[in-house]
């Protein structure tokens, strides 16, 4: 039996991870006594505040928005990404009054589940993608219709009291925006602008996961020292802010984590949303109870941050090693999988291959164990209960898979992907579309 091979797992690899840098972070913290009396007590409610000062003007030299330069009052401490999801469900949804989450699919799956905890498991609909990243006129008319069917007197079942609940949102929208998880795919600037005017019309808020704008890097090798990275749209919060009065509420959040960049085990992410709404999170009923979540670990983050170490661990460490992983994966894959007529799109850490009709079928799996191989396979990244959804993914990504790079080393990867193309290569022999 070969080794094991998982091309699931999104994790960052353990030899990446700056353990070094957090012992320093760790130890300059809790040997300065200045320091350490606030970051063992119970935290701020929106979080440490150098942490956030920190973040704001991390994210305001990377992204440049066209508002200026971004206050620490738009950030909020969170503990990840996930946790957030489930904070910002507690505060901005109502089962009784939000009507509906969407779900932009091919969908992350996991936060189907958060979801389903906070009561909407009849009510998860998938938007499907498109070339420019979603398609915006499903969408316009799925609400449409769900405005018509409205019924009397909802509101008044509420669950939540207005005089600290004030603002609940009718829809939810989750999405991956910039190399969305699985599809790889970027969305559009037009794209995002028109998701906003749905916003706005139909009451949503957009829950923007963007856990992977930092790990990128050049479509082509340097030709000199300076290395340009081509641009990416601007964020949909930027969008936001720059379209919205100063003091509204907004129709975005954008869900960070250190999660990718750090290390998962650290439980530290940030939300970045208006004043008013990141205030809003931060009351929480938990947060307002134990303080902000992930409190000491904020306090290392920050000195990670502040000295300029996180950065040049993200540009020292982990963009040449995913971008050399990223390599290895799409030779392996240009040379095996391609000439059985497999169709590949790339984004950060994904290469996502399709074959009509073929890969993969959901429980189907005794080759999987005979070759000791793992990987998501399409079917896995439909929106739960939501047959549409399901039927769609059959004429499309349902036909594919989401092969990771992050977790292993560069021959296993080679390694996994040419066992994926022997297994492909049984499959379509068994369905008469390849002969050897």
């Amino acid at each position: 039996m070969p080794s094991p091979i998982n091309l699931q797992l999104g994790w960052p690899s353990p030899r990446l991870f700056p353990a070094e840098q957090l012992a320093v972070a760790s130890t300059a913290t809790l040997l300065n006594p200045e320091i350490v009396k606030d970051a063992l007590i119970y935290g701020p409610d929106l979080g440490y505040t150098a942490l956030r000062e920190s973040i704001a003007k991390w994210l305001s030299a990377f992204y440049f928005p066209s508002t200026g330069a971004i206050p620490k009052e738009r950030i909020a401490i969170t503990g990840g990404a996930s946790q957030n999801l489930a904070s910002i469900l507690q505060v901005f949804s109502d089962p009784h009054a939000t009507k509906r989450v969407w779900m932009v699919e091919p969908t992350y799956f996991l936060p189907c589940t958060i979801f389903q905890d906070a009561g909407f498991a009849d009510r998860l609909s998938g938007v499907p993608e498109n070339e420019h990243g979603v398609d915006i006129e499903f969408l316009r008319n799925e609400l449409s219709g769900f405005e018509a069917e409205e019924k009397k007197g909802a509101a008044s079942l509420k669950m939540k009291p207005s005089s600290q609940y004030s603002k609940v949102f009718s829809h939810l929208l989750y999405l991956t925006p910039t190399f969305s998880n699985p599809s790889a795919k970027t969305m559009s600037t037009s794209v995002r602008e028109e998701l906003l005017v749905l916003a706005r019309e139909f009451g949503i808020l957009i829950i923007a996961d963007e856990v992977y704008y930092f790990l990128r890097w050049p479509a082509e090798e340097p030709t000199s020292t300076s290395v340009e990275l081509a641009l990416i749209p601007p964020r949909i919060v930027d969008l936001d802010r720059a379209s919205s009065p100063a003091e509204s509420w907004g129709n975005s959040i954008s869900n960070g984590s250190f999660s990718k960049i750090v290390a998962p085990g650290v439980r530290v992410g940030w939300a970045e949303a208006s004043a008013k709404m990141t205030l809003r999170l931060s009351e929480n009923g938990a947060t307002r109870s134990g303080g902000a979540p992930s409190h000491l670990t904020s306090t290392f983050l920050h000195h990670l941050l502040s000295t300029g170490a996180m950065q040049k661990h993200i540009d020292e460490v982990l963009i040449p090693v995913h971008q050399s992983r990223y390599k290895v994966s799409m030779n392996a894959i240009n040379m095996h999988l391609e000439p059985l007529g497999v169709r590949i799109t790339t984004g950060a850490p994904y290469v996502v291959p399709e074959k009509d009709n073929v890969l993969v079928p959901a429980g189907g799996f005794s080759p999987l164990d005979e070759y000791a191989l793992k990987f998501a396979y399409g079917e896995m990244f439909v929106v739960n209960g939501d047959e549409t959804s399901a039927e769609r993914s059959k004429n499309g990504f349902g036909n594919g898979a989401r092969l990771c790079w992050a977790w292993h080393e560069e021959s296993e990867i080679q390694d996994g992907i040419e066992r994926l193309a022997r297994l492909l290569k049984i499959m379509l022999a068994e369905s008469g579309k390849w002969t050897t």
